[in-house]
């Protein structure tokens, strides 16, 4: 039986499953609740066979609006053991959401600031709408992006960081576009129709095959090219074609019939 959340409502259509953050009184902030919501979230969808891919999205006007200052008040007064055990709850989130075994993409609107950004830099993808805006801003307040700096340094590069990080200027969404924290941008009312033409390719790949990729950009992002990664990169496409996945996918496209996984409530 599927969970409920106080802080968030988990849609499904077909194989697509939409986590949406909702808490739009407070632009989507988050709290210790939204935190542990989202991880528990993730990791059930994560279990889930009949979800092939999931979306992050946010209720109302904006997608996230980082931190929720009661919960940065509250933060300010703990001493280190504390601060450390909220860090990790809060890192441990992030790691279900870049971690999960499919395909997972950030429909971001309005604000995604601080935290919001890791959020949609956590995903595999990331549309926004033309009104989006990102922000590492925690230089703002006297603090660093550590723990969403991983996702973010992956999605911009670390000479993009070196400014973001330490101006906190607020990055317009044909900016974040440019350096690489979003795949597209369009205008707001087009934005679930530009996810739909990501998710319909998503729905026709080999599930097993996705999650190989995943594993493989992971295993040789940033390595020399040398014959440790030619060797990593030939096993690893000896055990994908030998598994049943690939043997039917190839059959398929011989055969010109649709592969095992893609059944009537997944196209």
């Amino acid at each position: 039986m599927a969970s409920t959340y106080s802080t968030l409502e988990i849609e499904r259509s077909g194989a697509v499953a939409t986590i949406w953050m909702n808490r739009p009184e407070v632009f989507n902030a988050f709290n210790e609740q939204l935190i542990a919501d989202l991880g528990k979230a993730c990791a059930e969808l994560d279990g889930d066979e009949h979800v092939r891919v999931v979306i992050l999205a946010g209720r109302g006007r904006h997608f996230s609006a980082g931190a929720d200052l009661n919960w940065m008040q509250r933060a300010s007064t703990y001493g280190e053991a504390e601060n450390l055990a909220d860090a990790r709850a809060f890192a441990g989130m992030l790691r279900t959401l870049s971690g999960l075994s499919k395909p997972t993409i950030a429909r971001v609107q309005g604000a995604a600031l601080g935290g919001g950004t890791g959020l949609a830099a956590a995903c595999d993808m990331a549309v926004a709408s033309e009104d989006a805006l990102f922000s590492t801003s925690e230089v703002k307040f006297g603090i660093i992006p550590a723990v969403i700096s991983p996702y973010v340094l992956r999605a911009i590069g670390p000479r993009h960081a070196l400014r973001y990080f330490q101006s906190a200027e607020r990055i317009k969404a044909d900016q974040a576009r440019a350096i690489g924290l979003v795949n597209e941008v369009v205008p707001v009312d087009q934005l679930d129709a530009a996810i739909g033409a990501i998710v319909e390719p998503l729905l026709a790949g080999g599930p097993k095959a996705q999650l190989a990729a995943k594993e493989l950009i992971a295993a040789v992002a940033g390595r020399p090219i040398d014959a440790a990664v030619a060797e990593e990169t030939a096993m690893r496409i000896a055990r994908q074609r030998a598994t049943d996945e690939a043997r039917d996918g190839i059959a398929a496209f011989l055969e010109k019939r649709p592969p095992m996984w893609m059944n009537p409530e997944q196209v």
